[in-house]
């Protein structure tokens, strides 16, 4: 309930607040006390204490009930400056305002605890619920890309003289596509506990975008078939200060996003721009620094609409999808993306598919650009 409280700061300085807060209210009820009422300054003294109630351990919350009742008893009710009480009604009232700061205070107190345990208990049954979609998720993509490694590699040593070239060729070409996967998991895995743990650190430096681009087109293309890349990227591109790292980690995971999600005879689009107002105008205005954007789209299915916005969430996956995953791929993009102070919207475009569009703003420079023409 209130975490940002006294609660975490110790007994004798929660006991110390508790009093002065007590004393200070009694002093400007003090001063009025001739047009509050002496019956009027009970209630606000109790109301102050359950104030303190929703703050303060047991222990300061007694001695505040405590020391307001003495204090309303002292200096408020006649006759005053002696804990004397004549009348009778006044003797109830006094017992009657010690009892319902008491009970208040222990009651709150328990309310709040109650609440606290409670949420801690959901905290964690969500933390538990998430590790087990990961264990759950991990079992399926590390245990099938190793099986594909153990049957190839069980299948050439003991057919190694049986098996022609072609055959043997497809075995390690099967044995290649199951290690990066295993690798891809792998590095998924450690960058999450990066993020989680924010010890992730970018080294910016300028970064040629089309080396990057083209290194990661590459790469995937190594090892998808049918697969058709359309690059855009336009003419006199400054260099931009980035993480190159950290970027190509981005472009890699959206493009085995797309590769995975969609038909193998598909093309994936790429298109790279500086100010595009059609790109721009999807992102928060950035007026300071020039945004780099890039936006990648296919030619699959799309996401359904009600899923849009859970796609960027930890573990979560499309269980329309056959083809698994841990879900941690386009949460680790979210989470890179925004640590170089960008953004990434997801929509489905117009023409057909999933279309990702980053912006990220960044410094700058045509001289680099300029030396390697």
């Amino acid at each position: 309930m209130a975490d940002f409280s006294l609660y975490k700061i110790s007994n004798q300085k929660q006991s110390i607040i508790s009093v002065a807060t007590v004393v200070l209210t009694a002093s400007v009820c003090y001063l009025f006390s001739d047009y509050f009422g002496y019956r009027n300054i009970a209630l606000i003294l109790l109301f102050v204490v359950s104030i303190l109630a929703t703050f303060m351990n047991v222990f300061p919350l007694l001695m505040a009930a405590v020391l307001s009742a003495l204090i309303w008893d002292y200096f408020f009710i006649p006759p005053k400056f002696t804990f004397h009480v004549e009348s009778a009604e006044d003797i109830l009232m006094l017992g009657m305002y010690f009892v319902v700061a008491l009970v208040n205070a222990i009651l709150t107190n328990r309310i709040r605890k109650a609440e606290k345990e409670a949420n801690e208990k959901e905290e964690k049954e969500k933390i538990i619920k998430l590790y087990n979609t990961l264990l759950n998720s991990l079992s399926h993509e590390l245990r099938t890309p190793i099986a594909t490694i153990i049957g190839a590699t069980d299948t050439l040593q003991e057919n190694e003289e049986k098996l022609d070239i072609a055959s043997k060729k497809t075995l390690v070409s099967e044995i290649s596509t199951a290690s990066l996967r295993l690798n891809q998991q792998v590095e998924n895995l450690l960058n999450m506990s990066r993020l989680e743990s924010g010890f992730l650190q970018l080294h910016k430096d300028w970064c040629d975008v089309n080396e990057l681009v083209y290194k990661v087109v590459n790469e995937v293309q190594a090892n998808t078939a049918n697969r058709h890349f359309d690059i855009q990227i336009i003419e006199s591109l400054p260099y931009f200060k980035l993480d190159f790292g950290i970027m190509e980690q981005i472009l890699y995971n959206l493009l085995i996003n797309a590769v995975t999600y969609t038909p193998e005879d598909t093309a994936i689009h790429i298109k790279v721009t500086r100010f595009d107002s059609d790109e721009i105008s999807l992102m928060e205005p950035d007026n300071a620094k020039t945004k780099l954007v890039i936006v990648i789209r296919d030619e699959g299915k799309g996401f359904p609409e009600e899923e849009i916005t859970k796609v960027f969430d930890k573990f979560y996956r499309i269980y329309t999808h056959k083809t698994g995953g841990t879900g941690l791929g386009l949460s680790i993009v979210k989470g890179f993306v925004e640590a170089h102070g960008g953004s990434i919207r997801l929509k489905n475009s117009s023409a057909g598919g999933a279309e990702f569009t980053i912006a990220i703003p960044t410094e700058t420079n045509y001289m680099n650009a300029l030396k390697n023409e």
